[in-house]
């Protein structure tokens, strides 16, 4: 069985340079509509961070509101040469791992991409849409869920919410080759967990 990682969604819509920096400029000038707009953008991709982070529904919304709140306050700091996904999401990243430190539960992330899935499934749906998913994919998120935090959330960052591995490393504070070895790793275990063969 070949493991197939594809985006499935499409979390935010990108914006031209000139438009982001002229909503940001909006926000910092004090602009309502601008700041729900930038939180619109982003908050579905925040939020499946940290609930991919913390396994918690409530505990993931609460950081995500933290998150937006420390972000606007410190739009004034972003640099326009930096991605600004890459920075709202090391800002959920930081607030995540807070979260976890206060659980005392550092040592092990809880898995969340079932979760994850789940939220999918419980948006409204066309008629057609509403099918059980294969096993296939079932076989996929099972596999995913046993991964070692490390390694489940270099593919969470790259494949769900689809960060560059120039991204990941600076969200991560890792050299780009760890990202790349780590992708690697989690990609063949992945492979051997949905083909025990392969590891033959």
């Amino acid at each position: 069985m070949k493991v197939f990682l594809s985006s499935r969604v499409n979390y935010t819509e990108r914006m031209a340079d000139t438009d982001l920096s002229r909503l940001i400029a909006d926000c910092i000038a004090g602009d309502n509509a601008a700041v729900e707009r930038l939180v619109r953008q982003h908050e579905t991709g925040v939020f499946r961070l940290a609930l991919s982070i913390v396994g918690d529904t409530a505990e993931a919304h609460e950081i995500t509101q933290e998150t937006f709140i420390a972000a606007l306050r410190s739009l004034r700091s972003y640099e326009d040469r930096k991605s600004f996904k890459a920075w709202l999401y090391t800002i959920a990243l930081n607030h995540a791992r807070n979260h976890l430190r206060k659980r005392k539960v550092m040592d092990r992330l809880k898995t969340t991409v079932s979760a994850i899935f789940r939220i999918d499934s419980q948006k409204q749906k066309l008629p057609e849409e509403h099918i059980i998913q294969s096993e296939e994919e079932t076989a996929l998120w099972n596999a995913m869920n046993k991964l070692d935090e490390r390694h489940r959330i270099v593919l969470v960052l790259r494949y769900f919410q689809e960060l560059s591995v120039t991204e990941i490393a600076g969200i991560l504070d890792l050299p780009e080759g760890t990202i790349h070895s780590r992708l690697h790793t989690a990609r063949e275990r992945l492979r051997i967990a949905l083909d025990p063969a392969a590891g033959d």
